[in-house]
């Protein structure tokens, strides 16, 4: 039996080319900028490793299962970098070209890489993303090439939006609107967290598949919580059922081709008591005084104190779980993060206008309390040259998320 020629690499126009989230003029600017920072930083390759920063450049977004994926960029080329398993797809969903390796032998990825700067001496890396491990293989793949981390430049790149991506943010913004909708409508004792989830996040699909019908439809989530599940802003949908009296926190993530949104509110099932509705007032009132504090010129870190400074007078500050806000974008709860505006006491970023972020105070009391429960409310800002405009159009507080026993 004769032996078939297995190549380490190759490419492969299976198709079409996909409709992408954004123009092609929006990604030859975002491509001019990282070509401008790769000037300034002396590299003569950008290796980009991370579902976002690929996505972001290329417009494909991978689902790695253990392998290697990258977006390889130079002074001339745009190169998404794939696994064989995925054959043609991220060729089709890729602003630029696309090279495909195979796994007939250990490390075709970085002959894949090598292939498409074999002369590079000096190469950007996202040194948040890039393990140990594979710093290691590049070194022995590619030779005697010095790497520079850039991840925190082009982070700060991709935390200024362009007019594109705003457009796409409030989109699903909207949707996450629609997605709050549909959960209190499947609202009652008795019903499980999970039922009520799936009511959510069915309901954004939909309107995602309606609004955008040439986007991949994937990674939307939805995180509803019941009672003591509250506490923790990430826990997982439970089948716990409701029961009358029940705190609730809602949390709608619509994601449109990798760019997440959110919406996220707190409500009772039953008129709460005296003690709780202290508690969730307070967290209203610091949600709208920070609202108040987003603008141009703002730092986060200055923003966070002031609303400390307003949690200490109420006596609340020790209850507080995390920071009050943060950007954005291409982002999720298993990639990405703009880290750099985040509204925490040690990030000292100037807001200025093309950000986008939240405003989410949490507060939790442990049970044993009066007022247990987790309380949280979460509005999405755009900052503009003249204003700021709040996306987020579900109804907070009191008056309008307590429902019906």
């Amino acid at each position: 039996m004769s032996q078939i020629e297995r190549p380490e690499f190759f490419e492969l126009a299976n198709g079409d080319k996909a409709k992408l989230p954004f123009s092609d003029a929006e990604y030859e600017n975002r491509l001019a900028n990282l070509r401008k920072l790769m000037s300034d930083g002396g590299v003569d390759a950008m290796l980009l490793t991370s579902m976002h920063n690929i996505a972001y450049y290329s417009g494909f977004l991978y689902c790695s299962f253990g392998r290697p994926y990258a977006c390889v960029v130079t002074d001339q080329r745009c190169v998404t970098v794939s696994a064989n398993i995925d054959l043609g797809q991220p060729w089709r969903r890729s602003y630029g070209e696309n090279v495909i390796y195979t796994d007939w032998q250990r490390n075709n990825y970085w002959r894949a890489v090598q292939s498409i700067i074999p002369q590079a001496k000096h190469i950007g890396i996202e040194g948040d993303h890039m393990t140990l491990a594979s710093r290691e293989v590049m070194s022995a793949m590619l030779g005697d090439v010095q790497t520079r981390d850039l991840n925190q430049q082009v982070m700060a790149l991709r935390m200024i939006k362009s007019a594109a991506e705003i457009e796409l943010i409030k989109g699903g913004a909207r949707t996450a609107d629609i997605g709050g909708e549909a959960i209190r409508d499947a609202i009652k004792v008795g019903t499980h967290e999970i039922d009520v989830a799936m009511a959510g996040r069915d309901a954004m699909e939909l309107e995602i598949s309606r609004a955008y019908p040439d986007s991949e439809i994937r990674d939307s989530w939805v995180w509803f919580q019941s009672g003591i599940n509250t506490d923790g802003a990430h826990n997982p949908v439970t089948t716990r059922q409701l029961e009358a009296g029940d705190i609730l926190s809602l949390n709608s993530f619509p994601m449109i081709s990798g760019y997440y949104t959110a919406l996220e509110r707190t409500l009772f099932v039953g008129e709460p008591d005296a003690a709780s509705l202290k508690v969730w007032q307070a967290n209203v009132d610091a949600h709208e005084f920070g609202i108040s504090l987003i603008k141009p010129g703002a730092t986060c870190s200055g923003i966070c104190a002031e609303i400390n400074r307003f949690f200490v007078d109420q006596d609340l500050l020790q209850y507080r779980t995390f920071g009050y806000g943060h950007s954005f974008g291409l982002l999720s709860h298993y990639y990405g993060r703009e880290a750099g505006l985040e509204l925490r006491e040690d990030i000292d970023t100037v807001l200025e206008a093309g950000m986008v972020v939240s405003m989410e105070p949490m507060l939790t009391l442990p049970q044993g309390l009066a007022g247990a429960g987790g309380y949280r409310e979460h509005d999405i800002l755009v900052i503009g040259d003249g204003k700021v405009e709040n996306i987020t159009g579900f109804p907070y507080g009191p008056e309008h998320n307590v429902i019906a026993a």
